[in-house]
């Protein structure tokens, strides 16, 4: 095989994978209003950059993510252009003054484990895709469903964790707020 072909394989196999975290920092990276972020109240924002600053809630959080619905996946994407699933999760939680780590790992690290029968809306929710390791997040909306950036042929969406796909792969959840 040619190397460009070689090449081209891997660059479609990572574009495919269900989130690639590459540590990328979300641009525009989310502030709050105020000084020092005179960009907070300008017209022309991102989608999804309107959600008020305020103290977090979990409602709040997956009102946030809800919004952010139907814009597509993008590896290593972390703005309203384009999300992976580590990518939306750490955009949202920062309009709410929660800085959260970039990739799906570190995500797994952070706050306090909840059993998956408590969960409440803003928790995140992992998931093992790939290998031994969690390798996917979203954010819980209630009931048993929760809001992410799937894979490379998806928008950010809502899923069930009940069943299929999802539900046998879910690993642990974590609550940041």
């Amino acid at each position: 095989m040619h190397a460009w072909f070689v090449t081209a394989l891997i660059v479609a196999a990572l574009a495919a994978s269900s989130c690639a975290s590459s540590g990328a920092r979300p641009q525009p990276f989310p502030m709050p209003p105020g000084p020092g972020n005179p960009a907070a109240d300008a017209p022309g924002r991102p989608p999804g950059a309107d959600v008020p600053l305020a103290h977090p809630d979990g409602f709040a959080i997956a009102s946030a993510a809800l919004r952010l619905q139907g814009i597509p996946y993008r590896s290593g994407g972390a703005d309203p252009h384009g999300f992976d699933c580590s990518g939306l999760v750490q955009y949202v939680l920062a309009q709410y003054g929660l800085a959260v780590p970039r990739v799906v790992r570190d995500q797994y690290e952070v706050g306090t484990r909840v059993r998956l029968d408590q969960l409440e809306p803003g928790d995140l929710v992992f998931f093992t895709t790939e290998g031994r390791h969690v390798s996917h997040v979203g954010i819980a909306i209630g009931g048993d469903r929760f809001v992410h950036a799937p894979n490379a042929r998806g928008t950010v969406r809502i899923d069930s964790l009940a069943t299929g796909y999802w539900g046998e792969r879910v690993t642990g959840a974590r609550r940041v707020n």
